[in-house]
């Protein structure tokens, strides 16, 4: 179990209103290499992967990735909330407001929902760390993407940090892909 602390791993500034903004951040909401997807496949990963260190690597990983889902959720409110009806229609946010107001919802910045088939599990460490270090980079490239698309600082500012955690968590799961091979080795070793 986890202890909450009821603020968000990383402050949150947002300097303008910009729902279309809003709308390229819900791909790291719940689109295929967004955080949802990340903390889903990393805490089913974790049962099974062969070592104690690997699977609290998954867990704490996967718990970061929904700390990671609360900031680009509260980097989405706070971009749409003070948003009239016009600025909503003159960008791609109105088709989320046509089905759900201002409320989030797991989607990409396409409005396609999110699905379980953006995650994995193999039963095969080997397999999953490699998925994992794959979907990290993939995070990592979204987000230079979100931040070539932003021009608001807070939102910037914010957006790095989370790229940052991208890189961190690659970084962990390639010395988990190595800490699980010697383990493997060891154990065939006779």
């Amino acid at each position: 179990m986890w202890i909450y602390e009821k603020k968000l791993q990383y402050p949150v500034r947002v300097n303008s209103t910009n729902p279309q903004l809003a709308t390229y951040l819900l791909s790291q909401y719940g689109g295929p290499d967004g955080e949802l997807a990340a903390a889903l496949r990393y805490l089913n990963q974790r049962y099974t992967m062969p070592t104690t260190h690997t699977q609290a690597l998954c867990t704490d990983i996967g718990t970061e990735e929904l700390a990671h889902l609360e900031i680009i959720a509260t980097l989405v409110y706070k971009l749409t909330k003070d948003a009239d009806l016009e600025e909503i229609r003159q960008t791609t946010f109105g088709g989320s407001f046509v089905d759900h107001g201002k409320g989030l919802y797991y989607v990409d910045a396409t409005g396609n929902p999110w699905t379980a088939t953006y995650i994995q599990n193999k039963d095969d460490p080997i397999a999953d760390l490699a998925e994992d270090m794959a979907a990290e980079q993939k995070a990592r490239a979204t987000y230079n993407h979100l931040l070539d698309l932003s021009d608001d600082p807070g939102v910037i500012d914010t957006l790095r940090y989370l790229r940052e955690r991208e890189i961190v968590h690659f970084q962990r799961f390639g010395e988990a892909m190595v800490q699980v091979q010697e383990h493997y080795a060891c154990k065939t070793a006779f």
